[in-house]
C-alpha cells in the first residue's frame, strides 16, 4: 500500500462492489477494527468503507486542526474513489465528523448515525487539559483509564483480552495526532447548528455510558428535526464493541429505511483492497477567478470583530474557568476594562500571525517575571502548557530569566509554575 497523501485518510472496505456506500467512523484513540463484529452484517447489504484517524492504526501521522479538516480530508478521500452520496456513521469524534458533513455538505450524506456523540463533548477545558496530560506523560495514563470510559465494569472484568486490545489500539496512537483531535474537539461545538442537519438521523448512545451519555444523546434528539433516539442496555462508550449484536441491528433498521427513501445513495464500485488515492481535480488557479472589489469597509475589522475574535483566543490559551470566572467578577467599574484587554490584548496582539502561540507563551512568562507580575503567573503558566510547551521547556524558560531578570524573581516564579505544573500534568488516578 503506498503512502496515504497529507489531504486524505488510510481506509479499508468491505461488501459488494455495486451496493450503496455506509461510510464508518472511529472513535478517538481506536481504530477501524472497533467495528469488526458489525462488519459480517452490514457488509451484506452495503459497501461498508472505514478509515483511521491519522496517527491511528498505524496511518500516516499528518494531525488534522480540527473537526472540519477531518471531515474535508474524508471527503477527499472519497471523491478520489469516485463516491458522491453515502450513508454515514460514527462513533464519538467519528460522530462529530458525520455530523460536520451534513451541516456543510448535505447533498453528500443519505442518511446519518451519531453513536456515542454529542454537540459539544465536554469542555474545552477538559480536552486541553488531556493534551496537556499526553505532552508531558506520554499515552499511558489514557490508555491506563479508557477500560472504565470506554466499558461497563462487568463487561470489563468479563472480557479481558477484549479490553486489553482496546487499550493497545490506545497505546499505538501518535502522541501528537491523538493531542490535536483533543484540540479538535475541544474547539468542537455545533449545538446552535442542530436544526439545519436535514439528513435521516438516529442518535444510538449506551444506556451507561458516561462519556457522552443519554442526556447528550437526548440534546442531539431535540435539536435535529426527526432525528430517533436508541439507547443500548448493558453498553458504555463503545456500545458497538459492547453489544455488537444490538448495534448492528439499529444500525440495519435505520440505514435500510433511509436506502429506502433516497435512491440516489448507489454508488459505483469501490476497490477491494485499500489503495493509493487519487487526489480530488484542484481547484482553479487564482489568476482565474476574478475576486470581487474588496471596500476598507468590508476588509478592516470592527472593534465588534476584534472582540469576538479576542474571547475566541482567550477561551483557548486561558480557559473557559478562568474566563468563565474574570467575567463573573467584572462590574461596573472594571467591566471597560475587561473589554479593553479582550479586545487590544485579545484580539489584536495574541491574534497577530506573526508569532505561534508557543512564542508568545514563552514571551509572556519572562515579561511576567521580569516585572514582578507574579499574580498572572499561574493562569500563563498554564496556558504555555496548553499552547504545546513541556514542563521541561517551561524551566528553561524560568532559568533565563533567573539570569537577566534575578535570581529572586526566577525562584519566586518557580514557586507558582511548579504548583501549577504538578495540578496540570498529574495523570488521572
Amino acid at each position: 500500500m503506498s503512502e496515504t497523501p497529507r489531504n486524505t485518510l488510510k481506509y479499508c472496505v468491505d461488501g459488494p462492489e455495486d451496493a450503496p456506500v455506509l461510510v464508518i467512523g472511529p472513535s478517538l484513540g481506536t481504530t477501524w477494527h472497533m467495528w469488526d463484529r458489525q462488519i459480517p452484517e452490514l457488509s451484506q447489504h452495503w459497501r461498508v468503507f472505514r478509515y483511521d484517524l491519522p496517527g491511528h492504526g498505524g496511518a500516516p501521522a499528518h494531525a488534522a486542526a480540527s473537526v472540519a479538516d477531518l471531515a474535508d480530508r474524508l471527503l477527499a478521500t472519497l471523491d478520489g474513489l469516485g463516491i458522491q452520496r453515502f450513508g454515514y456513521a460514527g462513533c464519538s469524534i467519528g460522530g462529530a465528523i458525520g455530523a460536520d458533513l451534513a451541516l456543510r455538505h448535505p447533498h453528500r450524506v443519505a442518511s446519518l448515525a451519531l453513536v456515542a456523540s454529542s454537540p459539544r463533548f465536554g469542555t474545552a477545558d477538559e480536552f486541553r487539559q488531556r493534551g496537556v496530560i499526553v505532552r508531558t506523560n506520554g499515552l499511558e495514563p489514557i490508555a491506563r483509564t479508557a477500560p472504565e470510559r470506554w466499558f461497563t465494569p462487568g463487561f470489563a472484568a468479563a472480557q479481558p483480552a477484549i479490553v486489553e486490545w482496546a487499550v493497545q489500539m490506545v497505546r499505538t496512537t501518535d502522541p501528537g495526532c491523538y493531542i490535536a483531535a483533543c484540540e479538535a474537539l475541544a474547539a468542537f461545538d455545533i449545538r446552535g447548528a442542530l436544526g439545519r442537519i436535514g439528513a435521516p438521523t438516529l442518535v444510538l448512545v449506551g444506556a451507561e455510558d458516561q462519556v457522552t451519555g443519554p442526556a447528550e444523546a437526548r440534546t442531539l434528539v431535540a435539536g435535529i428535526p426527526d432525528a430517533r433516539l436508541a439507547l443500548v442496555p448493558g453498553a458504555s462508550h463503545l456500545a458497538p464493541v459492547e453489544q455488537p449484536a444490538a448495534v448492528s441491528d439499529l444500525l440495519l433498521m435505520h440505514f435500510s429505511s433511509a436506502w429506502q427513501q433516497d435512491t440516489s445513495a448507489a454508488i459505483p464500485v469501490l476497490p477491494l483492497v485499500p489503495g493509493p488515492v487519487t487526489p480530488p481535480a484542484p481547484f482553479a488557479p487564482v489568476a482565474e477567478i476574478a475576486p470581487a472589489a474588496a471596500t476598507p469597509e468590508a476588509s478592516a475589522p470592527t472593534p465588534d470583530d476584534r472582540h469576538e475574535q479576542g474571547t475566541k483566543v482567550r477561551r483557548e490559551v486561558l480557559g473557559d474557568a478562568h474566563v468563565d470566572a474574570v467575567n463573573a467578577s467584572a462590574d461596573g467599574f472594571t467591566e471597560d476594562f475587561q473589554e479593553l484587554v479582550t479586545r487590544y490584548a485579545w484580539g489584536e496582539v495574541w491574534s497577530r500571525d506573526g508569532l505561534d502561540r508557543r512564542t508568545r507563551s514563552c514571551i509572556t512568562l519572562t515579561a511576567l517575571v521580569a516585572s514582578g507580575h507574579l499574580e498572572g503567573l499561574a493562569a500563563h503558566t498554564r496556558a504555555a502548557l496548553r499552547n504545546g510547551l513541556t514542563p521541561a521547556e517551561i524551566k528553561e524558560v524560568l532559568l533565563q530569566t533567573a539570569v537577566y531578570c534575578g535570581l529572586p524573581a526566577a525562584g519566586a516564579a518557580f514557586a507558582v509554575a511548579q504548583k501549577v505544573i504538578q495540578e496540570e500534568t498529574t495523570p488521572p488516578a
